[in-house]
């Protein structure tokens, strides 16, 4: 019984250890990402080529599933909202009710979870398979810092590209509940657009790319840490992998919370 007790204990205090010592690593690495960034702003040998070659793979390409996903998701909100909302009366605000769903909540978070999963996952595969295949060792004998040619050029395409990402995604999820507004429930489409125009102000729009910002960095500096912190071969690649899917969205759900207790507190907004 005391054994077990102990065991349990013990089982306890490591998992306690093992997540401040994750957080620490993800403080360290952008710290450390900060520093590189400072250091070739002020010398002027920032990366530019690697930068735009990670803002195209981590970015561009996700613009096509992360258009559909809001598209759709602004679609089902105005479907359930549209037909109520005449029923009673109160049509002339689900244009409005649809875009400020979206602008302060589900585009910033269905973007990030999207290019979590797609150039997330991607990120932490490749640098896992360099650490593994001693590549990262490599770059180390050469005198060239991991953290300078790997991180630092994801961290800052994802910290511009998902904001980016985050207003085609408003859009998308507007142009998507129009549609079904208008088709099912026949919302005139210029009652819809009035309506956003009556109750949303730039502010929500601002601060959902604000959002976005965050996440994007989130996922970058989760994704890098997880494949630098790769171990055990193909398998570990594919652990890794799966962890930084995890934890980015664990993350992201988190930090949703904070930041729309902070940005949309009642008496602050």
């Amino acid at each position: 019984m005391k054994s077990l007790f102990f065991d349990t204990f013990e089982s306890i205090g490591s998992g306690v250890l093992g997540f401040f010592r994750y957080i620490g690593g993800l403080v360290l690495l952008f710290f450390d990402s900060l520093r590189w960034i400072f250091k070739g702003v002020v010398g002027l040998n920032l990366r530019v080529r690697l930068f735009f070659e990670q803002a195209a793979v981590l970015g561009v390409n996700s613009f096509p599933i992360v258009s559909i996903t809001t598209c759709f998701t602004g679609a089902v909100i105005s479907l359930q909202l549209a037909d109520m909302a005449v029923r009673y009366g109160a049509g002339k605000f689900v244009g409005g009710g649809v875009a400020l769903a979206m602008a302060r909540e589900l585009a910033p978070m269905l973007t990030a979870i999207v290019v979590a999963g797609r150039a997330g996952s991607s990120i932490t595969a490749e640098i896992g398979s360099m650490v593994v295949t001693e590549q990262i060792d490599a770059l180390k004998a050469m005198a060239t810092s991991p953290i300078k040619y790997l991180v630092v050029p994801r961290v800052l395409a994802c910290a511009l590209l998902i904001p980016m990402l985050t207003l085609f995604s408003m859009f998308a999820g507007v142009i998507g509940g129009a549609v079904v507004a208008n088709s099912m429930a026949h919302v005139n489409y210029t009652t819809y657009f009035d309506s956003i125009k009556t109750m949303m102000v730039m502010k929500d729009v601002y601060k959902g790319i604000f959002k976005g910002l965050v996440f994007g960095i989130e996922i970058a500096l989760i994704s890098c840490f997880q494949g630098l912190s790769t171990t055990g071969g193909a398998a570990g690649v594919g652990r890794a992998t799966t962890g930084s899917v995890v934890n980015s969205m664990l993350v992201i759900f988190i930090t949703n919370f904070i930041l729309s207790a902070i940005l949309f507190q009642a008496g602050k907004y």
